[in-house]
């Protein structure tokens, strides 16, 4: 596949009559000049002062964990994958397959739906991505069918547990449930997404991908450059993980096992340091995203939510929230589309609350800024060179994000 990135891939031919700013604006993609447009408006926002500076300096000083989280994430991913953690794995889950398609298929999607359910999105985004683009090269095979696998499920299988995404936890926390409890009435609707989910990946994705003779090749166990760095990146990754688990902030975390292996690329591959480690353009969206979502929430993004959720109880009630919440997440963002529609959710309203949830755990699908796992997961396609159409993972995940979400709601009403 050609790349999404003219950095990862070799420099584009242009015509003896093109100068070079033009030909420096056309290696620009189409999410660069998102990022960019967003942070300016963001910038004239408070400029203006449509948006307070007292308002704008809390949002910067409550969005400055989660930049910290998201550059020292890709950077650990990027010197992971550097280490060559990630071929290791990969040749290891081909090797589980057998040389079956379809049994790739299904090592996939479990390894997706665990890691996310267990652990978080964020960390399927992070972690397991570069690990199955990294088997496609292996056997050879298009990688886009095992790129929509980690992104589609990073979203939608999310809901199972608290831990799996922070929305979850700000929603358990709102209507008092236990993990235990939670997960009693998210189950149900967790298997009802998860299983749309792999019927479109099978059928958009995976079967037309099928290699011609129906086998797979058992690629050779690649072996590190640097045993001692491919160690301690299994190391930092694990660091990363367990401090997950044990509760300490993920911003932290990743900075810490990011931390690490800069240390330990600096002492035996100084050469891996580089500038464009750090990714500017995801860090500068999700400024700029934040500081105009802050600003039209002053001009009637609450009162917006509150009309289009509704007062409605039950069933009613908890479809428009959940088709709200959807159409918001791809709209601004999940996190803040949940914060908005839950400020207008009564707290004893757990249905409508949890369908809410639905929508914006499932829902934000349909545009590569829906969610942080999916800006995550496309800035490591895009690092390792992979194409990915817009057009058509607009359109698939909107059908994903429509069809997964009223299942998730239709199972979330028979689980009372």
């Amino acid at each position: 596949m050609a790349p999404v990135s003219p950095s990862t891939g070799p420099p584009p031919t242009t015509a003896p009559s093109t100068t070079p700013g033009r030909s420096r604006w056309r290696r620009w993609h189409v999410l660069d000049l998102v990022a960019v447009g967003l942070a300016l408006t963001g910038a004239g926002c408070v400029a203006t002062g449509l948006l307070p500076g007292a308002e704008a300096t809390a949002t910067l000083a409550r969005i400055v964990p989660l930049l910290l989280f998201l550059g020292t994430v890709v950077v650990l991913a990027e010197l992971t994958a550097a280490a060559g953690v990630f071929d290791v794995l990969a040749a290891r889950l081909a090797t589980a397959a057998r040389g079956s398609w379809a049994a790739l298929f299904a090592l996939c999607v479990g390894f997706a739906s665990v890691t996310t359910a267990t652990l978080n999105l964020d960390t399927t985004a992070v972690l397991l991505t570069p690990v199955l683009l990294a088997l496609a090269r292996s056997l050879a095979v298009p990688a886009l069918p095992l790129a929509m696998t980690t992104v589609w499920l990073a979203n939608t299988a999310s809901l199972l547990l608290p831990v799996a995404n922070l929305t979850n936890i700000l929603a358990a926390d709102r209507i008092g449930l236990t993990p235990v409890a939670y997960a009693g009435r998210m189950w149900l609707p967790q298997l009802a997404a998860v299983a749309v989910t792999m019927v479109l990946l099978w059928y958009w994705y995976w079967r037309p991908a099928r290699p011609a003779s129906g086998d797979l090749p058992r690629p050779e166990r690649p072996v590190p450059a640097d045993r001692v760095l491919h160690h301690v990146a299994v190391a930092a990754c694990l660091l990363f993980v367990v401090g997950i688990l044990v509760g300490v902030p993920i911003g932290v975390a990743s900075g810490a096992a990011a931390g690490v292996l800069v240390l330990a690329f600096g002492l035996r591959a100084r050469r891996a340091l580089r500038p464009a480690l750090v990714p500017w353009r995801l860090l500068v969206l999700v400024t700029g995203l934040f500081l105009v979502v802050g600003t039209i929430g002053r001009y009637g993004l609450h009162d917006l939510m509150a009309a289009l959720v509704g007062t409605d109880a039950g069933a009613v009630g908890a479809v428009r929230a959940a088709a709200v919440g959807g159409l918001a997440a791809n709209l601004v963002n999940n996190l803040p589309a949940y914060v908005a529609g839950e400020a207008v959710v009564g707290a004893s309203d757990t249905t409508v609350l949890l369908a809410l949830l639905i929508g914006v755990n499932v829902g934000p699908l349909a545009t590569p800024w829906a969610s942080l796992a999916t800006l995550i997961w496309y800035e490591r396609c895009r690092a390792a060179g992979v194409r990915i159409p817009l057009g058509r993972f607009c359109a698939t995940g909107a059908v994903l994000a429509l069809v997964g979400t009223a299942a998730g709601v239709g199972a979330l009403l028979l689980v009372r």
